[in-house]
């Protein structure tokens, strides 16, 4: 399995975060940190694209989302406001991070799923720095926080998670994902969304 999720040769730039076609990740729920938490991102060439280190197992109130060579592209915060807690995804610019203008929102509804229909317990404000505004829900099934979908406020998919499989069709273990996104869909933004819903459900 370890074969099948280590980047194949040099990495690529993780420069242009849009495509005009579907793009396929490989998320490893592993860093390469020893000892740390976090994730490795592959793109369909098996290269690290995105990686999460989280060098202190219980620090999930600042998180930060890296290309492959460790540039920050989203600093994620942990808010609360009274009773309510939501996360707050900040883009870094070449110079620092502009804690004023978030790129994205998530925050968790409260909403009873019943048998294996899909539910939208997540809501995404994306577009808040203005460059793809918009408002996503995160759609799971069940308990089963491996599987889910990203849809825009028309249904439309954005992008769709789950347990990566063999061309054989054998699941290669709970830590082994794969991410579609759609096309012309920042997938950095979706990256950072992934990481916000893996933090919650205690995944990372």
């Amino acid at each position: 399995m370890t074969a099948k999720v280590h980047p194949q040769g040099l990495p690529s730039s993780a420069s242009s975060y849009f495509s005009s076609k579907q793009e396929t990740f490989t998320i490893w729920m592993k860093s390469l940190v020893f000892g740390g938490k976090g994730c490795t991102v592959f793109d369909a060439k098996g290269q690290i694209v995105y990686r999460v280190d989280n060098y202190s197992r219980k620090c999930r109130d600042e998180v930060y989302l890296m290309d492959f060579k460790g540039k920050v592209i989203f600093t994620i915060l942990r808010k609360r406001f009274k009773l309510f807690r939501f996360w707050e995804g900040y883009r870094s610019t070449a110079t620092e991070v502009d804690r004023k203008k978030p790129g994205f929102q998530v925050r968790k509804t409260f909403r009873i799923s019943r048998g294996d229909s899909p539910v939208s317990p997540y809501e995404v404000l994306v577009g808040l720095d203005e460059n793809q505004p918009g408002h996503y829900k995160i759609q799971s099934w069940g308990s089963n926080k491996s599987a889910c979908k990203i849809v825009d406020q028309f249904g439309g998919l954005v992008a769709e998670l789950q347990r990566k499989k063999s061309a054989c069709g054998v699941d290669l273990g709970n830590d082994v994902l794969t991410m579609v996104v759609e096309p012309y869909i920042d997938h950095s933004l979706i990256m950072g969304v992934f990481v916000v819903y893996s933090l919650m459900n205690h995944k990372m």
